[in-house]
């Protein structure tokens, strides 16, 4: 009864000073409002991914050998899981030593230090198919042609700014009576970087490694003119063959496997809601364990 009592005063209370300050009830209307309509566009779109495409997932579609007569997707998701990882041994080292470098050994105020963060703020805002064409340009007419070595370089060019903004940030967000501990204690900074900092900021690394893994699964564009469009899974990795995300795209242009198209965007779904939840419960074990 207090507590109810209580509540009710606190609601009073906070209507009379919405009263007083109606620029407050404004702001708050239109968050609320802007979060509802989030909500709303977000399960009206799974919904609608859900409904037209559990109805025909069929067995055929996860034969093993891609036909005209069953479309199956199963090349494309081992593709497309080769592709991620290829894609993420490539450029989360470098992204992750690379932000450590500019946090921890250069000065603060060093010029390279801004070059670095405003040319990585430009290319993550660089439209995917600028990369495809790059990738075309010096990887496939040069040396690798079509293929998947082709596409997981591309991508991890592309996803090499995000992984190093998120990891740099991760690392300013380490307090920095950590670092002077571990210094009182006679660590070197090399040993203070790898055994106190660095394990701090695995939550937010990992935080931009499911940001890149979701650029990865869903990209068309750039794989489209670095991979191609060949169904089927490649022997080696300079063999050509296409991710879901581009089998959805083939499916749809040709017109011919609506139906097909709408089972895979529903696997695609599954698999980008899976992996984030792995990686989210990965991050949370790591969390648990610091602490």
């Amino acid at each position: 009864m207090e507590t109810n009592a209580i509540n009710r005063e606190s609601r009073s209370e906070r209507w009379r000073a919405y009263k007083r300050r109606p620029l407050s009830l404004l702001l708050r209307l239109a968050v609320t409002l802007s979060a509802a309509v989030t909500v709303f566009v977000l399960v009206t779109l799974v919904a609608y991914i859900l409904i037209k495409g559990i109805p025909n997932l069929k067995p055929s579609l996860f034969a093993w050998e891609y036909t005209t007569e069953n479309a199956s997707m199963l090349p494309a998701i081992i593709n497309t899981l080769t592709m991620t990882v290829l894609s993420l041994l490539m450029a989360v080292p470098v992204g992750v030593c690379s932000a450590i470098y500019l946090v921890e050994y250069a000065g603060r105020g060093n010029r390279l230090v801004s070059l670095v963060r405003i040319t990585a703020e430009t290319l993550q805002g660089i439209p995917s198919i600028v990369y495809g064409l790059f990738g075309f340009l010096f990887l496939v007419a040069c040396k690798f042609g079509y293929s998947l070595l082709s596409g997981a370089i591309t991508l991890a060019i592309m996803i090499l700014p995000l992984i190093l903004r998120t990891t740099e940030e991760a690392l300013k967000a380490v307090p920095d009576s950590f670092r002077e501990g571990s210094f009182g204690l006679g660590a070197g900074r090399l040993r203070t970087v790898f055994r106190i900092v660095l394990p701090s900021a695995v939550p937010g690394i990992l935080a931009g490694v499911i940001l890149a893994i979701g650029r990865i699964v869903g990209e068309t564009a750039a794989l489209i003119y670095t991979s191609g469009t060949v169904a089927g899974v490649p022997e080696t990795l300079m063999g050509s063959g296409r991710t879901l995300a581009v089998h959805m795209y083939a499916l749809l242009s040709n017109g011919l496997y609506t139906e097909q198209a709408y089972a895979t965007a529903v696997v695609l779904l599954v698999m980008v809601v899976g992996i984030n939840a792995l990686s989210a419960w990965l991050a949370k074990k790591v969390s648990a364990k610091q602490r």
